[in-house]
């Protein structure tokens, strides 16, 4: 693996070398990633992968015209190759009144942050292998748990290098370090599976392999003999591992590119109160150690904390440079970029702030409804907003959990399920992606 100035200087030349081939600009990114991963099963080792890959990706310009084009082969010669390949395409592209680097005056100038995703401890496999039998033997100690489909520890390493020809210059590293396992309980027909895993920055923020099996042990034999639900409309839980995929709804139709193609549910609710005030959601690029924490964003711009939903209230949208200007607004630094095509729009490390109330407070007044903890399928419609998915988990009766279910579906409309979603006191930064247990009233629900 290239060290971080190697990398910056291959991405420099790239895009020098594509200006002294006719390119009025240019960009190139670099990406390299290398990983272990050790699995078993059933207390014998299964396989252990390693892979390592890198990438690099060249845009260049002429004009309004723009090709995008990538390789993983480094050699001097398909570099080469690829840069008139490149500039060749562009002459030929259809003209683009959006497309172009970010602005010159935006870029980051200052020395990025420091934000500690770099772990020196590399666990050899034998250590991974330990891990991953750790975990899946707490799994299978837990009583009803019948069969495994494994437990597995991996560690790996990424970089990202970018430069541009109008002046901008970086990279950075991460590290990931994480533990799994997967189990059944019951037998027959009414075997039912679960799983648990966590993944961190430092390998001194994992947790423990055996609490991680145990969790995934606990979570199968919870599901066991679930019951039939009565179709209804009735208040729907969400636990914290899956409340998070509402997040990811929300900010699909926040991006400027689904803006700028009027292509998103919330088109006409910029300055709207779309939740509650009591609910606010940040998207925080600089969190020290964050699964997304990154200096810059896909374009070089500078990234910031910023509240996505303030109080309630829908504060912009998510902007890459070419959505921005379609727009007629400035980007946001949310552009995200692989190795070829044009820069799109993401966030990094989201989280909703805590509620007020206790999980057990938020429920306490349900006389009948679901706690969530698995969905199934995509049933989501992110023009209208509607939405239906399959869902597993608990049924709650006179505010307690207490019978398992399973094949049943909850629907309603994004708009209308953030207006009644109050979240919970439980916050716990586990994921990139994080949300306290929320409850959203009023969701029709349909039995299997």
């Amino acid at each position: 693996m290239l060290s971080l100035e190697e990398a910056q200087s291959r991405a420099q030349d790239l895009v020098s070398a594509a200006r002294k081939a006719g390119a009025d600009a240019a960009d190139a990114i670099y990406a390299c990633n290398a990983s272990t991963n050790v699995s078993v099963r059933l207390g014998a080792l299964e396989d252990v992968e390693r892979s390592e890959g890198e990438e690099i990706g060249l845009r260049v310009f002429i004009g309004q015209r723009s090709a995008s084009i990538s390789a993983s082969d480094m050699n001097p010669a398909t570099l080469a190759t690829l840069v008139d390949r490149a500039v060749a395409m562009a002459r030929e592209a259809p003209e683009d009144p959006y497309a172009g680097l970010a602005p010159e005056d935006r870029l980051l100038k200052k020395r990025p942050p420091a934000l500690d995703l770099t772990d020196e401890e590399e666990p050899e496999p034998a250590a991974l292998r330990e891990r991953a039998l750790m975990a899946e033997e707490a799994a299978r100690s837990v009583p009803g748990i019948t069969n495994s489909e494994g437990g597995g520890a991996a560690n790996g390493r990424s970089q990202v290098a970018l430069a541009t020809s109008h002046g901008f210059a970086g990279a950075y590293a991460g590290t990931s370090h994480s533990t799994w396992a997967s189990v059944l309980a019951g037998t027959g027909a009414d075997m039912q599976r679960d799983h648990a895993s966590h993944s961190v920055r430092h390998l001194e923020d994992l947790d423990d392999a055996e609490a991680v099996g145990v969790r995934a042990g606990q979570r199968a034999v919870a599901r066991l003999n679930p019951v039939k639900v009565e179709s209804g409309v009735m208040p729907v839980i969400f636990d914290p591992r899956i409340g998070s995929s509402l997040l990811g709804h929300l900010i699909g139709g926040m991006v400027g590119p689904a803006i700028a193609r009027r292509s998103s549910f919330l088109l006409e609710s910029l300055g709207e109160a779309l939740f509650e005030a009591g609910v606010t959601i940040i998207d925080d690029p600089l969190l020290p150690r964050g699964m997304r924490s990154r200096p810059f964003d896909g374009e070089g711009l500078p990234v910031e904390r910023r509240a996505l939903i303030d109080q309630g209230v829908l504060t912009g949208w998510l902007m890459d440079s070419a959505s921005a200007r379609q727009l007629g607004l400035e980007p946001t630094g949310h552009a995200s970029r692989g190795g070829s095509g044009a820069p799109g729009a993401s966030i990094t490390n989201v989280h909703m702030e805590a509620g007020a109330i206790s999980p057990g407070d938020l429920m306490a007044d349900v006389k009948r409804g679901l706690y969530v903890t698995e969905l199934i399928g995509m049933g989501v419609n992110g023009v209208t907003g509607d939405y239906s998915r399959g869902a597993a988990g608990f049924l709650i009766e006179n505010g307690a959990v207490a019978h398992a279910v399973s094949e049943i579906t909850i629907a309603s409309n994004l708009k209308a399920m953030f207006r009644a979603l109050t979240p919970a006191s439980d916050l716990h930064f586990r994921y990139a992606m994080n949300v306290p247990t929320v409850r959203i009233d009023g969701m029709t629900v349909a039995g299997g």
